[in-house]
């Protein structure tokens, strides 16, 4: 197992998903983008499936997602499109303007912020998915999860997509199409500093000791097409001392983000 290879950062801040690679990628539907570390290691990203609709690992999380979901990270907006398209109530949540747009475009509901700004409904999703790799949002996995137990309601679950390589591993990194020119810190000659951002890498027992109780209680391991989740629910007595939004001020805006749910809290039970 690979030890922790950069010290957690205490503010996590958005990551700048808005830079031209991943927008064109996104337009574009595919490819080349990888996340480069400063040491130069690419990472390769998945855009393809990404673009394209939900599959059978996807509907694997989708099914066991329980009352209003938000996707954070939420992409090109798949897996939210695949939950309106049942009639469920879903949210995506991106720093990515070209993101958002392609999301609703898709007929899913979508906001352009980070997890780490005041978000509709904190304190009663009933679940937050963090697929694709999004478990390594801020590259501080304990202030991620302390900000996904601000968002659930108490007993709400929290589905996360994890690595197949048994990995603990926190780096900064940047947005790379594959056209080199990067120098040795990891940036394009030019490029401004604020082009590298923190991110994390977690196998399923990492992220399965940080996510520990009384806070956190495991109920689901799976992997499916090889890509492993993990299901974690929150303590009903797990209360965070800082709830960053004013609920009185977040009701209308749920209610005005979803469709009718009319089949209840299990999406997509009979897909």
């Amino acid at each position: 197992m690979s030890a922790p290879t950069d010290t957690a950062h205490p503010a996590p801040a958005p990551t700048p998903w808005t830079t031209d690679p991943y927008a064109n990628a996104l337009r574009n539907g595919h490819g080349p983008l990888f996340l480069r570390r400063t040491d130069g290691w690419l990472l390769p990203l998945d855009v393809e499936r990404w673009c394209a609709g939900a599959d059978t690992a996807d509907l694997s999380a989708l099914r066991r997602c329980e009352g209003p979901v938000l996707d954070v990270g939420c992409g090109p907006g798949r897996l939210v499109a695949e939950l309106a398209a049942h009639g469920h109530r879903a949210l995506g949540i991106d720093v990515s303007e070209a993101a958002v747009a392609r999301t609703l475009c898709l007929g899913g509901s979508a906001l352009h912020r980070s997890v780490f700004d005041p978000l509709p409904g904190e304190g009663r999703w009933g679940t937050v998915l963090l697929i694709d790799g999004n478990i390594g949002i801020g590259g501080d996995p304990h202030a991620l999860l302390r900000r996904a137990a601000e968002l659930l309601a108490p007993g709400g679950l929290l589905v996360a997509e994890t690595t197949a390589q048994d990995v603990d591993e926190r780096v900064r990194v940047r947005l790379d199409d594959g056209r080199g020119g990067a120098a040795a810190d990891g940036t394009r000659p030019g490029a401004p500093a604020d082009t590298l951002f923190s991110w994390a890498r977690l196998s399923t027992p990492a992220l399965l000791r940080y996510a520990r109780p009384p806070d956190w209680r495991p109920v689901d391991q799976w992997e499916t097409d090889g890509r492993p989740f993990v299901a974690l629910r929150l303590s009903h007595r797990a209360r965070t001392t800082n709830q960053s939004a004013d609920a009185a001020n977040s009701a209308p805006v749920i209610s005005s983000q979803f469709p009718r749910n009319t089949s209840g809290d299990s999406p997509l039970a009979d897909s």
